[in-house]
């Protein structure tokens, strides 16, 4: 019997028949799944579900005996999914009920054929590689990696600040900007795309720096590869600034050492032949469209 972890943020109610479908397409196929903790409460306070079903509540949870990991939702709830699965191999299938979903990019009405397809083996694993952060005073404890991006950004000022960047031991740039952001691949159509940052398709083996709101023109996003660490310093007016991590932000001390290197482990995307990135970044993001062609 294959076992499914299930994480949503939230069901609202609109969607609730995207995960009732859900539900009964896995035991119909004589799947157990096993519903995050928070998750079955929601259900359970907001909706009056009575569920049997097993929940988990942590990474440790998930380190043996699961088959899969489904994030319903958007593409937030993905990367929250992501820091349940860790290094533990379970693969991860994204079912899109947000806006763009370049992660999530299963539509809620494919659920039974998704499912259908899994089962048959009708698919392959697409490997996303992550970052891994490390703090003087390790802030981030064992939530210090990304699969999209680290941001280093200024908190409670209008002043720029400059961030010091260096590529393994050879001085990069000081950023005078209102902050920094390192991508991967897959952080490459987040922050970093909007900040004016390259498209990268999965699979590169590179980091991204780009500046956010730089106030040199002649500086440019840089893209390096990942086997070389990176180390940042930030200055500025403030005594502290705001370190995230795929959103999740921590306050860290001027001048305190930032070094990031590509993670130890990645992660298992569940991808089938006719969903690939290309195809994402066309249907969803217009790419190469011409407006002129639809007057």
């Amino acid at each position: 019997m294959k076992r499914i972890a299930i994480f949503a943020k939230k069901v609202f109610k609109q969607d609730l028949s995207v995960f009732e479908n859900l539900l009964k397409g896995i035991i119909e196929l004589g799947w157990e799944p096993i519903l995050e903790q928070d998750l079955a409460q929601q259900l359970h306070t907001k909706f009056q579900w009575k569920t049997t079903h097993q929940t988990f509540s942590s990474y440790q949870d998930l380190q043996k005996g699961f088959d899969l990991m489904i994030s319903l939702g958007g593409d937030g709830t993905f990367l929250k999914a992501v820091s349940f699965v860790r290094n533990s191999g379970i693969p991860i299938l994204g079912i899109n009920t947000g806006r763009l979903g370049f992660l999530s990019n299963i539509p809620k009405t494919h659920i039974d054929q998704t499912l259908q397809r899994f089962n048959a083996g009708h698919y392959e694993f697409q490997k996303r590689s992550l970052l891994r952060v490390h703090t003087e005073n390790d802030l981030l404890s064992d939530e210090n990696f990304a699969l999209n991006e680290l941001t280093l950004q200024k908190k409670d000022t209008s002043s720029m600040i400059k961030v010091h960047a260096y590529i393994g031991d050879k001085f990069l740039n000081t950023y005078w900007a209102d902050g920094l952001i390192v991508a991967t691949p897959t952080g490459s159509t987040a922050y970093s795309l909007s900040c004016g940052g390259p498209i990268i398709t999965p699979g590169c083996q590179v980091h991204i720096l780009t500046p956010i709101a730089p106030h040199n023109l002649n500086v440019r996003p840089v893209v390096v590869p990942d086997h070389m660490p990176i180390s940042l310093e930030v200055e500025g007016r403030d005594r502290s600034y705001l370190l995230s991590l795929d959103g999740h932000s921590q306050h860290i001390k001027q001048g305190e050492k930032v070094t990031i290197t590509k993670a130890e482990f990645m992660i298992n995307v569940i991808k089938f032949e006719d969903n690939n990135f290309l195809d994402t970044i066309r249907n969803k993001m217009f790419w190469g469209s011409d407006i002129r062609n639809e007057r």
